[in-house]
């Protein structure tokens, strides 16, 4: 049996206080919402926080606000996310594929955002990857992925991040020296150890969504399980529609193709000024494949995860045209080679 090792416990009640332990705590401390990725790591031993410094307390992280577009809370729980029909469809579809209904209710949208990237080298036990000498992303110096690699390439594994990169969010971070808002493109690395631009004690506090007026979105995943489990691939597509039907503006968003969630933008410039004809979306389709470098690092084979990319690309554009494509989602919620 995995346990946990054995750690100190704080619990501040506002995002101030939090921010000043963090501060004083340095790299022995770790912020802590859900738990349903750090607690896991530790019984791994992956992380190791000597501290760790609850976020859950704090009332403020936990509200929400519509107004001149939408500011979220990171301590909102992905079944809080989900329930919120003022939010656009693609984050809530996004939130919705998110493990169970157990985890949702704890795992936070904040959390998500920060989730820790994946390996089949990185995510096994101590034990086991004591006998393989360990890897470059945790406690060992070679990437058994690409052995020829000076960088980790385990994978970014958030299912909310590529919806809300369609989206065009940004997100607020608190320290103890003050605060700053960065675009959430922004916030992540192509490097599977070094992931985020939050610096040392920075705490993600909010998400901040444009007004969505004429924007339709949506969030389609490709994963081993249909009950639950992580994206070996993640699209994401909204589209600012016009009545006649020309797409004035668009962005469509990879997940688990790379270390970090990314946008195409070649995919918004080529569907500008266009309508979803089907050639047009089987030509955005092949814009973002070829834009997809999956590596041996997850689940299913990366040729076909590559090649599969442009068919979700084409179920997304679908479903923003106006196609009803619940029964290709039914198929999709278990799509295999």
């Amino acid at each position: 049996m995995m346990r946990l090792p054995w750690f100190e416990h704080r619990a501040p009640r506002t995002v101030a206080e939090a921010a000043r332990i963090l501060a004083a705590e340095g790299g022995d401390a770790m912020p802590i919402a859900g738990g349903t990725d750090l607690l896991p790591n530790m019984k791994r031993r992956q992380q190791v926080p000597r501290i760790l410094v609850s976020l859950r307390g704090i009332a403020d992280l936990r509200k929400a606000s519509n107004g001149n577009g939408i500011a979220l809370g990171s301590g909102l729980t992905l079944s809080e996310i989900i329930r919120r029909g003022e939010i656009p469809a693609g984050l809530r579809q996004a939130a919705h594929q998110v493990a169970t209904v157990h985890l949702r209710n704890m795992g936070t949208l904040g959390g998500n955002l920060c989730l820790d990237t994946r390996c089949n080298y990185y995510n096994q036990n101590y034990e086991w990857r004591k006998a393989i000498d360990f890897c470059l992303k945790k406690d060992g110096g070679i990437c058994w992925v690409a052995t020829a690699s000076k960088r980790c390439v385990a994978v970014s594994s958030t299912d909310c991040a590529p919806a809300l990169l369609a989206l065009g969010a940004r997100i607020k971070l608190v320290c103890a020296k003050g605060e700053r808002e960065v675009a959430l493109a922004d916030f992540y690395r192509n490097d599977g150890i070094d992931y985020l631009t939050r610096g040392a004690g920075e705490i993600l506090t909010e998400i901040r969504l444009p007004a969505a007026q004429g924007w339709r979105s949506t969030y389609w995943k490709l994963r081993r399980r249909g009950a639950f489990d992580f994206p070996v691939l993640g699209v994401a597509a909204a589209a600012q529609i016009a009545r006649d039907g020309t797409v004035a503006e668009a962005r469509i968003a990879l997940g688990a193709a790379a270390s970090r969630p990314l946008l195409v933008p070649q995919a918004g410039e080529y569907l500008a000024g266009k309508r979803l004809t089907d050639e047009v979306i089987a030509e955005t389709g092949a814009i973002v494949a070829s834009r997809a470098k999956p590596l041996d690092n997850t689940d299913l084979d990366l040729y076909w995860r590559k090649g599969v990319s442009g068919d979700f690309v084409g179920y997304a554009l679908r479903e923003l045209r106006g196609d009803d494509m619940r029964a290709v989602r039914l198929r999709t919620a278990r799509y295999l080679p």
